[in-house]
């Protein structure tokens, strides 16, 4: 179920996160041109709408389409996408992930079924019509059935999240985005469903809650901060520069390993994300436009121009209060990481033909893939990370690269990811070994590899 429920949330963060630079785009110029902004000029501002109702939910469809069936896939899934927004008054996210990916299907299945029977000779001309005369009925089937269910769809989102409001409970979501995020989950609920209602309250309020209920640091900088204070072990020792790179370069897969080490730790997670959000609520504070990747000088640069208190003090008081709170479960249930240990459990793993290269074959190793859920943050840290560690043994033509884990290279010989992506490793590249690791920071199975790699 976990495994579905991942791959569910790749699908959906997978059409968004390729066109975050156009979202940010369209965040800059909100904060700068609407007449709350920076710079408030009226004809700049008209670019604002425009922009999320056609651009941002054509670049998701196209995306969509094209993750399932290529460029056809994206063209159609376009096209198709059109009827959705000209059926309906708000932006259509929620239509261009639906229609993006079933018209890239149904075009690839219709490929499929005519596959080597067009005459020589009539095949471009037969993918032009074919692909026209689908879009052409699937934008009408967008305009006339599809819109009104989205829009459907839409007002029951936001009357529940209305109710959340209402009652002044917003907080409570933190019971479900900080578990989903550990279960690296992260991606899909930010970028799959906080930042297409975060982009329908911004183009109205000119800021938006919804962009920094899951990319607020200050949750994971605590538990962070708790580790260097109470931690023991690798895990005491790595934090240091783990929340660098979690606050700084805001990958937040970072501490989430921190966390499964020690799961009591969500509840400490829960209580931060929850607080950041209360405060939120309170100053009335957002963000014009999604932070991505969650670094703090994101953050900043995305906060509404009347916000930027309630900001700063929703990072800092979530910081303090997951800390805080892990402090004392760290002291009562922390477990020491060995070193050792973790090597010899490395050691059982590759015995068993679950983990490390085998010694027979690790010399004709020449492809390495590091996968992480997007295939942009962790993964392309621990690339880094591995790459200088081979070229200090001397082992400079192995190839080492970065890649989602749901598209991991056919050619990977070896793939090393979070334990808690093994399943999905397992499935999008069966033919390769997995190094399974918890740390992404200091994870003893690196050397190890290394070593069985120089033998």
């Amino acid at each position: 179920m976990k495994e579905r429920i991942q791959t569910f949330g790749r699908a959906l963060s997978g059409m968004v996160m390729p066109n975050i630079g156009a979202f940010i785009a369209w965040g800059f110029i909100t904060a700068l041109f609407i007449p709350t902004g920076w710079l408030p000029n009226e004809k700049l501002a008209e670019l604002v709408g425009p922009m999320a109702s056609y651009l941002l939910t054509i670049l998701i469809a196209y995306t969509g389409g094209k993750n399932v069936a290529g460029v056809r896939g994206g063209v159609i899934g376009a096209i198709a996408t059109m009827g959705v927004i000209v059926g309906a008054d708000v932006p259509m996210f929620l239509g261009a992930m639906l229609m993006g990916p079933l018209s890239g299907y149904l075009i690839k299945k219709l490929d499929k079924a005519v596959e080597n029977k067009i005459p020589a000779g009539f095949e471009m001309l037969f993918n032009n019509f074919s692909l026209g005369i689908l879009g052409a009925i699937l934008a009408l089937i967008g305009y006339a059935g599809v819109s009104p269910i989205v829009s459907g769809l839409n007002t029951v989102m936001e009357m529940g999240v209305g109710f959340f409001v209402n009652h002044g409970i917003l907080p409570l979501v933190s019971l479900f985005i900080e578990p989903a995020k550990i279960l690296f989950l992260n991606n899909a609920v930010n970028h799959g469903i906080l930042s297409p209602m975060g982009m329908q309250q911004a183009a109205e309020t000119g800021k938006s809650i919804f962009f920094l209920l899951e990319a607020n640091p200050g949750p994971g900088l605590g538990i962070l901060l708790a580790y260097c204070l109470a931690g023991k072990g690798d895990a005491k020792s790595s934090a240091p520069g783990a929340i660098i790179i979690h606050f700084l370069g805001g990958i937040h897969e970072i501490y989430f390993p921190y966390i499964l080490m020690n799961p009591i730790l969500l509840l400490a997670a829960i209580a931060g994300g929850a607080s950041g959000v209360f405060t939120l609520s309170i100053f009335g504070a957002g963000l014009a436009g999604p932070a991505s990747p969650g670094s703090i000088f994101a953050v900043l640069g995305m906060t509404a121009r009347d916000s930027y208190l309630g900001v700063i003090l929703s990072v800092i008081i979530s910081c303090a209060v997951s800390c805080i709170v892990a402090i004392p479960l760290l002291k009562a249930f922390g477990r020491v990481e060995d070193l050792e240990a973790a090597k010899e459990k490395v050691k059982e793993m590759k015995d068993a033909s679950k983990g490390l290269v085998d010694l027979k074959t690790a010399k004709n190793v020449k492809s390495i893939v590091f996968a992480c859920d997007a295939g942009m943050g962790s993964s392309a840290m621990g690339a880094t990370i591995l790459k200088k560690k081979l070229a200090s043994a001397g082992l400079n033509d192995i190839s080492v690269v970065h890649a989602s884990v749901s598209s991991i290279p056919e050619g990977a010989q070896v793939v090393v990811t979070h334990e808690e992506l093994k399943e999905r490793a397992a499935s999008s590249c069966p033919g390769a070994k997995l190094v399974l690791i918890k740390n992404f920071m200091s994870a003893p199975e690196y050397d190890l590899l290394v070593e069985e790699l120089k033998l």
